[in-house]
């Protein structure tokens, strides 16, 4: 499973680094946009769940609930994005690599391993039970693997996307001064 992890791990650094030319976007960038819709679906999960339950244990869920959302405007949401790809660029151009490559290894390998094996029977539950809930905890799993994927990547330096510079170049200020400057 460590050769399956470490071919995931190249592919996926190959994939951000061309989406970092593309759009000028950090694979950091990305995986805090995946952890915000985690938590959303997070909240999503348990917002579907608590309408099973009864109301006692829907408050203790709630109250669990703005615990969770508190915790993370206390970790997470407290420093910007922008602060950990300034980490990331001046690790990078000190020519270290990513620590989390080899530190969240087996962490990594746990939720492959999880994402992996509960594909066909979460599709199968859901297929012939038609639980949501189960398909919202899978994607949880799906989406934790991906951003541990990510975040174990390396960012090129700093630059602007393609897309950026294209889309810079249809901007209306700059379609007026060729029509009336015609070269």
């Amino acid at each position: 499973m460590a050769l399956i992890d470490s071919v995931i791990l190249r592919l996926t650094e190959r994939a951000c680094r061309r989406f970092q030319r593309l759009t000028g976007r950090t694979n950091v960038w990305l995986a805090a946009q995946l952890t915000n819709l985690s938590i959303i679906v997070y909240f999503v999960w348990a917002g579907l769940y608590s309408v099973t339950i009864d109301p006692v244990l829907r408050t203790v869920a709630a109250l669990f609930g703005v615990g969770v959302l508190y915790a993370l405007t206390q970790t997470i949401f407290k420093v910007p994005i922008e602060t950990h790809e300034t980490a990331a660029y001046r690790r990078v151009a000190k020519g270290l690599r990513n620590p989390r490559q080899i530190r969240d290894a087996v962490l990594r390998i746990s939720f492959l391993t999880l994402a992996l094996l509960l594909g066909y029977p979460v599709w199968f539950v859901y297929v012939n039970l038609r639980v949501p809930l189960v398909l919202l905890s899978y994607l949880l799993i799906v989406l934790t693997t991906v951003v541990l994927y990510l975040v174990a990547c390396d960012p090129l330096p700093p630059c602007v996307g393609r897309i950026t510079v294209w889309l810079r170049g249809l901007s209306p200020s700059r379609l007026a001064d060729s029509e009336s400057n015609p070269s």
